[in-house]
């Protein structure tokens, strides 16, 4: 596992710093404190489970960070199992077969409730995992604010109709992050966590084979990357659950070239290379491509953003002992 530089742990801190001296004036009831009394070890106890994930799957550290974006998109429950009167968000399609990491939570919960019992909030954990996961594989460190509290229900169709779709159009996606109060900016770095992760190859193939409807594929691919991924995923049903990587340059590392990837136009994703075909976002992709150090900067203070969303506090939701069961189940 690569363990980043001094400069950029240098960098990081100063974003860290950078990011509290503007984040402290709006995030109301949260507070990258709120746990130094009652659960000083938590970030501790965070960060051991989730390097002990990542050591033994490198996939982990993307996982984790596409749980917490789910999570915050919806309403800060899709670590709850399915029950006879609910239907959850695991099985909603963007997330069926798809997200992962659900045992590192569970495991992280494990270990704090052994030193905090009833404290810490599933989605706090999750908040908290998601951050680690990423500095451990290069990218920046950033503020998490904590206080929330777990959610008293999942709705898969919550999932399905909020979650943005790698089959949608760049507009709809920017329509969905606005509603969470995020904006086009925020479009463009949070998409930048895409060079880290593998997506299944269904969700690409429309682009190598029948992109207009009529056997062509996408006319932005560039030619080479055509052929590799037409031998990786063939024009076969069974292709469709096998793994491509997102940011081939570098598999397993947080870095900017994602950005590189959709300026040559070997952007995975159709919703990803479609940031080159709008004015606005292609002017961001193209600054940071060559600004990895600024991209860092935003994508901190874009997650910043997004563990905000709509989150619980006070005497709202639960704090509970299985992040997969709401405690009126866990007797």
């Amino acid at each position: 596992m690569n363990i980043p530089s001094a400069k950029k742990r240098f960098t990081s801190c100063f974003f860290f710093f950078f990011l509290l001296f503007l984040s402290s004036f709006v995030h109301g009831q949260l507070d990258y404190r709120f746990y130094d009394n009652s659960c000083p070890n938590l970030t501790r106890i965070v960060r051991y489970v989730v390097w002990s994930a990542i050591s033994n799957d490198t996939r982990m550290a993307a996982s984790l960070l596409r749980l917490h974006f789910h999570d915050c998109f919806v309403d800060g429950s899709v670590l709850l199992d399915d029950t006879s009167t609910m239907t959850g968000e695991k099985t909603a399609f963007p997330n069926k077969n798809s997200v992962r990491g659900f045992e590192v939570i569970d495991a992280i919960k494990a270990n704090v409730e052994k030193y905090c019992p009833g404290t810490v909030s599933c989605t706090d954990i999750l908040a908290l995992a998601a951050r680690e996961a990423v500095y451990m594989v290069g990218g920046p460190y950033w503020p998490v604010y904590l206080g929330r509290r777990d959610g008293l229900t999942a709705k898969q169709n919550s999932a399905n109709t909020q979650l943005p779709s790698p089959f949608e159009p760049l507009q709809n996606i920017t329509a969905k992050f606005t509603s969470k109060g995020l904006d086009v900016k925020d479009v463009v770095v949070l998409s930048g966590g895409h060079t880290i992760g593998f997506a299944q190859c269904f969700t690409f193939k429309p682009r190598l084979f029948n992109f207009d409807g009529a056997g062509n594929p996408d006319p932005t691919l560039d030619a080479t990357f055509l052929t590799n991924l037409r031998t990786l995923c063939p024009n076969q049903d069974g292709s469709d659950t096998k793994l491509a990587p997102l940011d081939a340059n570098s598999i397993n590392r947080f870095d900017n070239f994602y950005y590189k990837n959709l300026v040559n136009n070997t952007g995975l994703l159709m919703s990803d290379q479609a940031l080159m075909g709008d004015d606005t976002t292609a002017s961001m992709v193209y600054y940071y491509s060559k600004q990895p150090y600024l991209f860092y900067k935003d994508f901190s203070a874009s997650m910043v953003k997004m563990g905000n969303i709509g989150v619980l506090t006070g005497n709202d939701g639960e704090i509970r002992k299985n992040c997969r069961v709401r405690n009126s189940y866990n007797y």
